[in-house]
């Protein structure tokens, strides 16, 4: 269950993600140069919006994809304070894929729906992420920066988002899991 999982804040401190039950989550991979890191802008609005209702957003960084991340936690985090005013828990730069892979992240791909990739201009731009994607080996793997997964109030993992979809396109589905 993924409440089972424990993970490493900034600083480096276990957080059991059990502190999470009976919240919707919003878990997403992130990274400050890639041309999908403006989604920080959006992620923030939904966790303002929706937090005192139940909403978490837990952004793990990572530098998987195109060395997209560089720079310790705390540059991470300044800059994504600073420049999309992020108030949502960052926790500690990991691995998504492989065999150093964080597990919450390998829950994660084996629990998860198909990811959901809408429009045919999103669909084309995936398979090129796929193409280049030199950490993407399995059918489950993580393609790129900002795949977003939705985690419903009892922990179950209920959707999965391509990197290419926009997060206010999920507000419907985070505010039906609220209203459960």
């Amino acid at each position: 269950m993924i409440y089972d999982c424990v993970v490493k804040k900034r600083n480096g401190e276990d957080f059991s993600l059990g502190e999470y039950k009976g919240k919707v989550m919003l878990i997403v991979n992130t990274a400050t140069g890639c041309g999908f890191t403006p989604q920080y802008e959006a992620i923030e609005i939904l966790y303002k919006k929706y937090h005192e209702g139940g909403l978490e957003v837990l952004d793990f960084p990572c530098n998987q994809f195109g060395h997209q991340a560089p720079g310790s936690d705390d540059e991470i985090h300044e800059f994504c304070t600073s420049k999309y005013q992020t108030s949502f828990d960052q926790f500690k730069k990991i691995d998504v894929n492989g065999e150093n892979a964080d597990p919450v992240y390998k829950y994660l791909e084996e629990n998860s729906p198909e990811e959901i990739v809408n429009g045919l201009k999103n669909k084309m731009a995936m398979k090129g992420v796929e193409k280049i994607s030199s950490t993407c080996k399995n059918k489950n793997d993580i393609k790129w920066n900002f795949t977003k997964f939705l985690v419903d109030k009892n922990g179950k993992v209920v959707k999965r988002y391509a990197p290419t979809e926009n997060p206010m396109d999920m507000e419907k589905d985070i505010m039906n899991l609220l209203g459960e």
